[in-house]
């Protein structure tokens, strides 16, 4: 393996975050090599520098993408190496994927943006897919999605959101997306719709199980009946599967008796 000096692992990081491109820092806390040495790990499971083991390395690598799935940071150990490893992950910014710029879209990109999330929306139709509708969009493609799907990096950190209850359009967006490993697909419409959408999906050849994946009905159950109060559904969903959460009420996350004081009445 070419010999990588810290200064460079250092820039390739630097340059990573700043262009939002997924990457990994493994630091050797204690090792086979010298502590303090640093390896980069790619979404493509390549890897810049060493941590002085090639079976480490391996091994080290193999974690970094697995925790590519939920980005963190944590201390590992490696006992058959005598090592300590800190992974870190640094993730691009969260990317929300709209499919259809239907009026739910609206304040659900607005959510999205107050959140830190980039939005592209995707819609084939001008009318809907236009600055005027979303001047907050990072991105607008007006195209149909096989062909909007070239366009958009999918990874652990994108999040897919297909709105229009047009099977022209929601269909080929669900076989366009499905498989690519992608944080969250989530799909509008009733049980019944989605059953008779998957039906007629798995007669075409679309894996069930990756059907199964899919968020649908899509959205946290708050008795939602607005476009806004479904955007909300919605983004409360994405937010609760990116942190892995529940998303049940904290009250009822380990709930504690509470004490009165009855006082001292005579």
């Amino acid at each position: 393996m070419t010999e990588v000096s810290p200064r460079q692992i250092q820039t390739q990081l630097e340059q990573a975050v700043a262009e939002g491109r997924m990457v990994a820092q493994a630091t050797l806390l204690r090792g086979p090599g010298r502590a303090g040495t640093r390896m980069l790990v790619w979404p493509s499971g390549q890897q810049t520098g060493s941590l002085g083991h090639p079976e480490l390395d391996r091994r080290v690598v193999a974690d970094a993408l697995e925790m590519m799935k939920r980005p963190r940071a944590e201390s590992r150990e490696y006992s058959e190496f005598d090592a300590r490893v800190f992974v870190e992950v640094f993730p691009p910014p969260p990317h929300l994927v709209i499919f259809g710029g239907v009026h739910i879209a609206i304040p659900l990109t607005t959510f999205a943006k107050t959140l830190g999330y980039r939005v592209t929306i995707a819609d084939p139709r001008r009318k809907f897919a236009n600055r005027e509708r979303f001047p907050h969009a990072d991105e607008i493609i007006p195209e149909w999605p096989q062909k909007a799907v070239e366009r958009i990096e999918i990874g652990p950190t994108t999040y897919i959101v297909i709105l229009t209850h047009d099977p022209k359009i929601d269909e080929p967006a669900l076989k366009a997306v499905l498989g690519k490993g992608a944080g969250y697909v989530g799909a509008i419409g009733s049980r019944k719709t989605h059953a008779e959408r998957f039906e007629r999906m798995a007669k075409h050849g679309i894996d069930p199980a990756q059907l199964a994946e899919v968020y649908a009905p899509i959205g946290l159950d708050l008795g939602a009946e607005t476009p806004e109060e479904i955007a909300l559904a919605i983004m409360a969903e994405i937010v609760a599967v990116r942190h892995g959460a529940s998303a049940g009420f904290m009250r009822d996350k380990n709930p504690r008796p509470v004490a009165f004081d009855s006082g001292s009445g005579g």
